[in-house]
C-alpha cells in the first residue's frame, strides 16, 4: 500500500467518488485507497457493516466516508441513495453476489440465486451507473468489476459466470456511448483474492472434490505464474489507476489482475 499512497497522494482531493460493495473485502479496500488518495468519499452496500467499514475507513485515513445502506436490486432504493449526492466524479462498481448455481440440481433455491445474482450483479450495477452518470461530467471515471471468470467459465457457477461476461459488454457499450461524452468506461477482471466469497467458493469445491481446504486451495491456485491468493489490497492500485487522469485515453478495456490465472 506504501507504494499506492506515494503515487496516488491527493489525487482525488475535491474528487466525489462513490464505491458499492464498500463493506468488505476488495470494496472496503478500494474505498480506504480513494479516501488516503484524498477523496471525498461515499461507500454502498446491502449489510449492516457498511457502518462498520466507514468508521474503519475514517480510522484508517481520518476522511470521513458518506454512507449508503441498500439493496442496488432495488432502483427506487439507488434513485434515493445517489439522489443525496450533489456529483460523482468516479463511480467503483464493486457490489456483487456469487452463489453457486448447477443446472442439474432440482431445487429450486438454484432458479433463486440465478435470479439474485443477475439482479444485483447485472440490474444493479445497471440502476447505480443510470443514476450515477446523471451527476457526472467531463472527466469522469467509471470502473467495474467483471472477473476472470467474465472471460472464461467454470462449472456450476452459470449465473455467476455469465452475469460477469455481461459486465464485460455492458461497460464496453457504455464506454463507446459515454467516451464521446468525455466520460471513461473500463473494467478490472479478478482472479482469485482471499475475500469471504471467494473462500466460500474454496470450501464448497473442496468438499465436492473431497480434498482438505489447504491442499484444494493450493491446487487451484499452482498453475499460476505466480501461485497463491491475492490479497484485496491488491486490486487497489488498478481502480485508483483507472479512476485517475492518468488513464484519460483508456476506455471499454477489461483489466486482469490475477497473478496470470488467465493469459487471455
Amino acid at each position: 500500500m506504501a507504494k499506492t499512497e506515494q503515487y496516488f497522494a491527493g489525487a482525488f482531493r475535491g474528487k466525489q467518488v462513490l464505491v458499492t460493495g464498500a463493506s468488505m473485502g476488495i470494496g472496503l479496500a478500494v474505498a480506504k485507497g480513494f479516501a488516503r488518495a484524498g477523496a471525498t468519499l461515499a461507500i454502498l452496500a446491502e449489510n449492516e457493516a457498511i457502518h462498520d467499514a466507514a468508521r474503519e475507513i475514517a480510522a484508517d485515513s481520518t476522511a470521513p466516508a458518506q454512507v449508503f445502506q441498500c439493496d442496488i436490486s432495488d432502483p427506487a432504493a439507488v434513485r434515493a441513495a445517489l439522489g443525496r449526492l450533489d456529483k460523482i466524479d468516479v463511480l467503483a462498481n464493486i457490489a456483487g453476489y456469487q452463489p453457486m448455481t448447477p443446472i442439474l440440481d432440482p431445487a429450486e433455491k438454484v432458479d433463486d440465486d440465478f435470479r439474485r445474482v443477475m439482479d444485483v450483479n447485472v440490474n444493479g450495477t445497471w440502476y447505480v451507473t443510470r443514476e450515477a452518470v446523471k451527476k457526472m461530467g467531463r472527466g469522469g471515471k467509471i470502473v467495474f468489476t467483471s472477473s476472470i471468470w467474465g472471460k472464461t467459465a467454470v462449472a456450476n457457477f452459470a449465473g455467476y459466470v455469465a452475469s460477469k461476461h455481461a459486465t464485460i459488454g455492458l461497460m464496453r457499450a457504455l464506454a463507446a456511448e459515454l467516451g464521446p461524452k468525455g466520460i471513461n468506461v473500463n473494467a478490472v477482471c479478478p482472479g482469485w483474492v482471499d475475500t469471504e466469497g471467494a473462500l466460500w467458493t474454496v470450501r464448497i469445491e473442496a468438499g465436492q472434490a473431497g480434498k482438505p481446504v489447504d491442499e484444494y486451495l493450493g491446487q487451484i491456485t499452482a498453475g499460476q505464474p505466480i501461485p497463491g491468493f491475492m490479497a484485496p489490497e491488491a486490486l487497489v492500485p488498478i481502480y485508483l489507476f483507472l479512476a485517475s487522469t492518468l488513464a484519460d485515453d483508456i476506455v471499454g478495456q477489461a483489466y486482469n489482475v490475477d497473478r496470470g490465472s488467465f493469459l487471455g
